[in-house]
């Protein structure tokens, strides 16, 4: 079984002895409730690390005030075997107040032009959370490289870019979307859909892959893309559309018209039943 750190000093003094040995550490941030997407981060990580960290800690300040921190699912046994068949060495598990210490007030405030669109439109200070606790693990942690997944694509840059600006000694690569036979992105709140609202939810992926198939076939205008994302959604009954956007895949620009010489993401997000949902596909690459 993989061995489950909950101090900060444990899991440094750990990390420290297998830097000095010459090896090379690797990280993988999570919030719990592990899946198939996790176990890809977490295998993808051990074939290109020699000690791989999973960090595993439900993040306060990441969920605004109506979300659902509280009722996030939180699983530890569950994970734990998770970690041991995909690989991981250690387990970082800790506490609320290991990580936000009492008068704690410090907080990557903004990534300018990432983290106030889309998500951070919908979520004013969730990308403050998110910047802020992966730059904490990185500074406990200290690995050298650390993975991400794709479906989080928003979020992925977010961090690629602090890391560029604030010159972390962190290399971060990315990990495509693992998702389910019929094209649902897996994700921890897919446990909180119903039957009915599980078929519901696979409209997210089908109206992503009809856009990718209109480019394949020629169409470069991006508002027409929009409308089709818009519409497919729209027409499944019980899912409430947040947003669908079309833009530049590394700014986040939302774009007229595609360009060959420029990356394009379709950006999805819905909320079914009492999940909200994120999806993306890569339009151009």
């Amino acid at each position: 079984m993989v061995r489950v750190i909950a101090g900060i000093d444990e899991i440094r003094e750990a990390v420290r002895a297998i830097r000095a040995s010459g090896k090379r550490v690797g990280l993988v941030p999570t919030m719990g409730a592990l899946h198939r997407a996790h176990a890809a981060l977490i295998e993808r990580c051990r074939a290109e690390s020699d000690f791989v960290v999973v960090s595993v800690f439900v993040n306060p300040s990441q969920f605004g005030p109506h979300e659902d921190y509280a009722r996030y699912p939180r699983t530890p046994e569950s994970d734990n075997e998770l970690c041991t068949a995909a690989g991981a060495d250690a387990v970082f598990a800790p506490d609320t107040v290991s990580m936000y210490p009492r008068g704690s007030a410090t907080t990557v405030v903004d990534v300018p032009g990432l983290s106030s669109v889309l998500e951070g439109a919908s979520r004013p200070s969730h990308f403050s959370g998110v910047a802020t606790v992966v730059l904490k693990l990185f500074s406990i942690i200290g690995p050298d490289v650390a993975y991400f997944g794709e479906k989080d694509f928003q979020q992925l840059l977010v961090i690629r870019r602090m890391v560029a600006d604030l010159n972390v000694p962190v290399e971060v690569r990315s990990v495509a979307t693992v998702r389910e036979s019929d094209g649902l992105a897996l994700s921890s709140r897919n446990r909180y859909l119903d039957a009915s609202q599980r078929l519901a939810a696979a409209v997210l992926s089908r109206a992503l892959r009809l856009a990718r198939r209109l480019v394949d076939d020629g169409q470069v205008d991006a508002e027409r893309l929009r409308q089709t994302l818009r519409q497919t959604i729209e027409s499944e009954a019980g899912v409430g559309l947040d947003y669908a956007e079309v833009a530049d895949a590394e700014t986040l620009v939302p774009l007229e018209r595609l360009d060959p010489k420029r990356r394009a993401v379709a950006l999805v997000a819905a909320r079914v039943g009492r999940a909200r949902l994120i999806d993306n596909v890569v339009l151009m690459d």
